[in-house]
């Protein structure tokens, strides 16, 4: 069994963690000190490409693996596939028995119906914003009354479109696109 620690800042003390792996008989701890939501830990990648068939992932809990539901089922996939088995202590997920199995798919099953409802919540929001008469992004920056003034500016012929650009507050990118706007 191989055990995989993390800590988010140099000020933790993994050995709490270090302490529960080598109790559960892992032989090697691999240990990263980074933020969950960092994509890069390098003790975890060296970790992720020594296991083997045969072998067993151990961490001391869930979020110390994986920085997502989403992102934990991904790797459990990828080492299930790779006929390596996973252990999380503090949960009691054990993938290498049938009872662990169910387990991690009902988590994967929550975390799906879960996202289904975000999506849900998100749609019906957005549809009853848009029946008030609001939609969503950034506010425009050229406003009805900057338009005017810089067609004013324009036409005494005594502005350049930077010059007029600068002067209501826009770049002339905004200024070229309000003014001959696609068809």
């Amino acid at each position: 069994m191989l055990g995989y620690a993390r800590v988010s800042t140099t000020a933790q003390d993994p050995a709490l963690q270090h302490d529960a792996l080598t109790a559960a008989g892992c032989y090697h701890v691999w240990t990263d000190t980074a933020s969950g939501a960092l994509a890069a830990r390098p003790a975890l990648d060296d970790v992720l490409a020594r296991l083997g068939p045969g072998d067993v992932l151990v961490v001391w809990r869930l979020d110390r693996l994986a920085r997502s539901l989403r992102h934990l089922l991904q790797l459990i996939d990828d080492l299930d596939s790779r006929g390596v088995g996973f252990r999380s202590l503090t949960e009691s997920i054990d993938t290498t028995t049938a009872t662990g199995r169910l387990v991690l798919h009902l988590f994967g099953a929550l975390g799906e119906f879960e996202r289904d409802l975000l999506r849900e919540r998100t749609a019906a929001g957005l549809e009853a914003a848009a029946a008030r008469g609001r939609r969503g992004g950034r506010p425009a920056v050229m406003t009805p009354a900057k338009l005017a003034a810089a067609r004013a500016l324009l036409a005494d012929g005594q502005h350049s479109v930077a010059k007029t650009a600068a002067a209501v507050g826009v770049s002339r990118a905004t200024l070229y696109r309000a003014l001959n706007p696609a068809p």
